[in-house]
Parts: structure tokens; sequence; C-alpha cells
């Protein structure tokens, strides 16, 4: 293994020569970062506050930016400084990261591109098909191959295909995930492809959303596109960096004969299907340790997938050693879950009076808190929108209610609908406030859960129909930033509107929290009080992840805009709030900053 290592090492340095020779001799365009420092483990880890190296900021996925030139005195002051355009061929949920300098963007479609972080300005940009391969070939997979996964990007609009949510920077090079279900590589100074491994056949429905998180030297990434029926799993792998090689693979659907395969009843393999991972992992260093979601069984309804069992390791948060992929221990939220309420979302790391914890908040709006070394469970706190089950805050057990438990043909009444009160959004931690913010969705349906035949090809989420209607309790409003004191788990403050809140929280050294709505505005809070400091309007939806860095002494606040999505970013909208309206294009990122003296 080292030796192969060092002999991938003196190869990666004579690519970076023939990169430079091919730039010149092709004239591609691209232009190439010179200041450059190659990302270590230890970097990753420990980042300059200035930075922003993981797609949460760091592995322990806290959203939470420590720097404070931009306060809760001075924040009305922000002004637009650059905006860029991103393709508008798919769903833009963009987390940017920057290093020195430049930052790194993921835009639909696959396509990677550098700008300078102060002045937006393209640097290079990777475009899968277009830009070359560092060894002068292109190895992007043809539409031919691809039969049905070549559909155009408004096909897959909807159900998340051709959304590239986070990418990692480690080493020289910059990885993504790709919709082609394949990882790639590009290197980090010119934006040329340095190789590409493909994972899983995406004729089969295979896909990726969510790109990789490094681990001791490890790429750890989740597939999903797994609600048809196949005979094949949903799975994390790990890659070797400088190769692309697999080095290992875990499926998160227990098969018949092995160790939880009962929990899926009689069903055959091919009848077992979910456990997507939809959101990138969280990781720590000193239990060598990542921690990654997987999401509910398909189909949906327990009575339309034919099993009542728990459908392990579905719903659940699962930690594995990077280094082997083996399990270390899994903790399933809501075993046998039969409404779609995914648990699949982001882990937060936080020590919390001397408990290395990891906090996860699914569709419910219960917030978890685990113990991150054993799995065992420390608290469930119910933040009391729900009417679908009852959970012990103790043991966390949970156990259905009377009526609640989906039959084929009955209508249920539902809090929250499957869209969830909390999706994709990252909630973010501040250490100065020591308290959770939460972006909600408050809504419910009328749902009645339909028959899916048991065939190769079928399966799915099942059909459903829907009717959505307002939470009870929110007073006409849908979006709300719900602020939990940790590890107390109580309600500090509610921030409540009357359109979604449509982007992931970022906290600040300053006492602030941002977040973005569907209705374009972009919004700074007092993390402290909840009121309201600033904000702005924008081309579409706010949509993304938000973050913080700063260059050559200046805090600069990055805000992603997009469209697509599924039902919470659509439907919901139109059929709770027709009053509003978004463009239907304008994937973009806008960057603010105080102005200058």
């Amino acid at each position: 293994m080292i030796q192969r290592i060092k002999q991938a090492s003196i190869s990666m340095k004579t690519s970076l020569f023939t990169v430079i020779l091919f730039l010149i001799l092709t004239s591609i365009g691209n232009s190439q970062v010179f200041e450059y420092q190659t990302v270590t483990d230890e970097l990753l880890q420990n980042p300059p506050d200035h930075e922003w190296l993981s797609w949460r900021g760091t592995p322990r996925s806290w959203g939470y930016s420590p720097l404070n030139q931009i306060t809760t005195e001075n924040v009305n002051e922000l002004q637009l400084v650059w905006s860029w355009a991103l393709d508008d061929t798919g769903s833009a949920q963009a987390a940017p990261l920057v290093h020195e300098g430049v930052m790194f963007i993921p835009a639909p479609r696959g396509v990677i591109q550098a700008l300078d972080a102060s002045t937006g300005d393209l640097i290079w940009e990777y475009r899968p098909g277009i830009t070359p391969s560092i060894d002068g070939s292109d190895r992007e997979i043809t539409a031919e191959e691809l039969g049905d996964a070549a559909l155009p990007a408004e096909a897959y609009a909807g159900v998340g295909r051709g959304v590239q949510k986070n990418i990692a920077i480690y080493g020289d090079m910059v990885y993504a995930a790709t919709e082609n279900a394949s990882v790639r590589a590009v290197d980090a100074r010119t934006g040329l492809l340095v190789w590409e491994s493909q994972t899983a056949d995406p004729s089969l429905g295979y896909f990726y959303t969510a790109g990789p998180i490094v681990a001791n030297g490890v790429l750890v990434t989740g597939i999903t596109g797994c609600e048809r029926y196949k005979d094949d799993v949903c799975f994390y792998t790990g890659h070797d960096p400088l190769s692309g090689e697999e080095l290992w693979r875990f499926s998160t659907v227990a098969a018949p004969g092995t160790p939880g395969g009962e929990t899926w009843g009689d069903l055959p393999l091919r009848f077992r299907a979910g456990g997507d991972s939809w959101q990138s992992g969280s990781y720590d260093p000193v239990l060598n340790l990542v921690y990654m979601g997987t999401s509910q069984a398909k189909p949906w309804a327990r009575a339309v997938r034919g099993t009542d069992g728990d459908a392990l390791y579905t719903n659940s948060t699962i930690a594995l050693n990077p280094n082997s992929g083996e399990m270390a221990w899994y903790y399933q939220h809501l075993p046998g879950e039969t409404h779609d309420m995914d648990e699949t979302f982001e882990s937060v790391l936080v020590d919390v009076e001397g408990q290395d914890s990891i906090f996860k908040m699914g569709k419910l709006a219960i917030l978890w808190q685990l113990d991150r070394q054993s799995g065992n469970i420390i608290k469930a706190t119910d933040v009391g929108y729900q009417n679908i089950l009852d959970v012990n805050p103790v043991s966390g057990v949970v156990s259905y209610r009377d009526g609640m438990i989906p039959r084929i043909g009955q209508q249920i009444d539902m809090c929250p609908s499957t869209s969830g009160f909390k999706s994709w959004r990252a909630m973010a931690y501040s250490p100065q406030t020591e308290a959770m913010y939460i972006p909600i969705t408050l809504n419910c349906e009328l749902a009645t859960f339909g028959p899916t035949e048991q065939i190769l090809g079928g399966g799915g989420t099942g059909p459903v129909r829907r009717i959505n209607y307002p939470h009870h309790d929110a007073n006409e409003n849908l979006g709300e930033l719900l602020v939990m004191n940790i590890p107390e788990g109580d309600i500090k403050w509610r921030y409540r509107q009357r359109a979604p809140i449509n982007t992931a929280a970022l906290t600040t050294g300053g006492g602030l929290v941002f977040v973005g709505d569907w209705n374009r505005y972009y919004y700074a809070l007092d993390a402290e009080t909840g009121e309201k400091l600033w904000q702005t309007r924008i081309t579409t939806s706010a949509q993304g992840f938000p973050m913080s860095y700063e260059v050559d002494g200046i805090q600069y606040i990055a805000m992603p805009a997009g469209v697509g999505g599924a039902s919470w970013s659509s439907m919901l909208p139109r059929d709770l709030a027709p009053e509003l309206n978004r463009p239907l294009s304008g994937n973009s990122i806008h960057v603010f900053a105080l102005p200058k003296n």
C-alpha cells in the first residue's frame, strides 16, 4: 500500500508538469491557481478562521464561521460586492469552499468552477465532457451509454438528479460525486480531470447528490437512486484520493442471511429498496469515525413495501471506520418507518458537558442526541409539531399513535407532510450561544398511499395522493427558524414568516445567523434574540449552503441561490402560498461585505 501511494505521488508530480505543458500547448482557455497550499488532514481538522474547507466549515458540520468583522452593530451596512451565475441546466443547492483566496463552487450537472473569492472572476472551470482530462483523454460517459439517465435536466428537477450539493478539497485536488454514479477528482490548480471512478450503473437509476467527505485520507461517499427494485442496493464507498481506487463498500440495506437481514422479513434482496444518502457526512478524528445518515425504506409505507420489519439499516445514523469501512455502530431512529420521515440529514458533532455527542434532526423535528463513541441515545427532544408518533425522551423508543400507520387506500391526516418539517437545509450550531439554528417548514397533509407492483424496475416511493395544508399552529406561516438550547433542548426563540426558509443556516462569530427564503430574500438575524437586522432581495429563491470567509482582511458572506429540488421547493409554496412567485431560472451565488473605508 505504502509503495503504491509513493508511486502515485511521483506520478502526480509528473502529471502536474504535464498539466502546465498541456495548458500552454492546447490553449484551452483556463487560467491557473498559482498560490495554492496543499490541503492536509490537519488543515481540514483545524482550518484557519478565514477559510471554509468543508461543506459545513469543518468536519464537525457546525455551519459556523468564527469571523467577527461583521457584527450585530454593522450588519445593516452589508453590500453586494460580486455575484456569479451558475448553470441553469439542473437544480442548484451549492455548498462552496474557499481556500487560499479561491472559491471552489459546485454547479449543476457536474460543473465545478474556481473563482477569485474577492472579485468573483473566473479562474478555471471543469465541465464534464468538455474539459480535457489531465492525461488528455475524455472519460465522460456518453449519452448512449447513459440511456434514460441522459434525460434533460428538467426531467429530474423534482427528484434531485443533476444536483451537486457539495464538493471536497484535499491534497491538490477537488473531489465530486456525479449524477452519473461516479466519483471524480479535478486538479485544484487547473481544473483538469485527474481520475474518475465508476461506482454503479446509472442506467439502473443510481446517482449522487451529496459529495464526498475526507476522513483520515479516505474519500467517503454515499449514493442515492435506490428506490426502484433491482438486484443491487444502496451503499457507501471509500476511495483512495490519489488514484480513485475503491477501498471498501458498505451496503446500507441488510441482505438476507446477513446481520440485520431478518428485519426485512422474507423479502428477497431485489425487493429491499431505500437507504439512500442525500447528505454528506461528518468526521471525528479522535475516534476515527465518519458519521453518515440513511433515508427510509422504499416504498414509503410498510403496507406497500410488504413488510412490517425494522428494515435495517434504513433511517439510521451509521458510524464507520473510514479506512476499513467497518461499522462501529448504528442507531435506527425510526424502525420500520412508514411515512417518508427521513433521518438522513447532517450530523452535527458537539461536545456537551463532557459527552462527545452527535446531534441529528429529521423530518419529524425530533432532535436526537447520541453518544458518538457508542451510538447510545442520550436524549430525544420532540419539539411538539408532529402528530405521527410518540418518542421516549430517555430511551428513544418510538411508538406510532392510533390510526397513524398507513394502509393502502386509507387517508391519514399527518403532520408533517411527506416533505417534512426539517429537510436537507442544514442546521447550524453556535458555540457563542450554545444553540442550534434549524430551518423548519410548517406543513401537514392528507395522504392516501397506493399499491405498487413487486417487479424488477417497479417499487419507487409508492403512489401517494397528497393534499397539503398549513400546520394548525403556524398562523399561515410556512417558514420558521427554530432555535434550541444545547444541551437543555428547550426552545430559545422562533422566527416565523410566510415564505419557507430555503437555505441551510450559517452562524458567525459576530453573533449573527444568516438564512435565505423561497421568496428571494436573504436575512441576517441576531443569534441571541432573533431580531432581523438586515435583508436584501435577489434574482430567484435562496437555496443552498451559506458560508463566510476572509480575504485580505475583509470578511465576506456568500449566499447561494437556485431552483429545483423536491416538493418542499415547488408543491408546498404553490399550494400553500400561491401569492408568492419566483423565476424558474437564476442559479447563482451572491457575495456581500461591509463597505470599504
